[in-house]
């Protein structure tokens, strides 16, 4: 078996709405730490670095026609949390839609799963894989 301890992981995709997305990824938890804007069109995000408190985080862009990321979404993504309920019940009071309640699982761990406004899935546990 491979060890994973230390392992970061930034899951990168593409979205349509960036405004939506950026309250929507604050709402469950992460922070900005960079974004950059096209100076033409501030609504239009060239590349995006969020941070997750746990550890690595998401990289984001605007689909767009001539974007690394373009068509990438819809995305699916786990995300381990000390409290995946509590961010299983931000996701839907911020907009997600209920994919997987969240249940106590058979392998250990409790989570469950959501889209996200833009219709990606994201699964929220607290199942750390070893």
């Amino acid at each position: 078996m491979t060890d994973v301890s230390g392992t970061t992981l930034w899951h990168s995709f593409s979205v349509r709405d960036t405004e939506l997305m950026t309250a929507w990824l604050s709402a469950i938890g992460f922070t900005e730490h960079a974004t950059y804007r096209d100076e033409q069109d501030p609504t239009v995000v060239l590349h995006a670095e969020w941070a997750w408190p746990g550890g690595g985080g998401i990289m984001f862009g605007s689909d767009r026609d001539d974007g690394a990321l373009t068509g990438t979404g819809p995305a699916a993504a786990y995300l381990v949390t000390p409290d995946p309920d509590a961010v299983f019940e931000a996701a839907i009071a911020a907009g997600a839609t209920v994919v997987r309640p969240m249940v106590d699982q058979d392998y250990g761990g409790r989570g469950g799963s959501v889209n996200d406004p833009e219709g990606n899935h994201w699964s929220f546990g607290d199942y750390q894989p070893s």
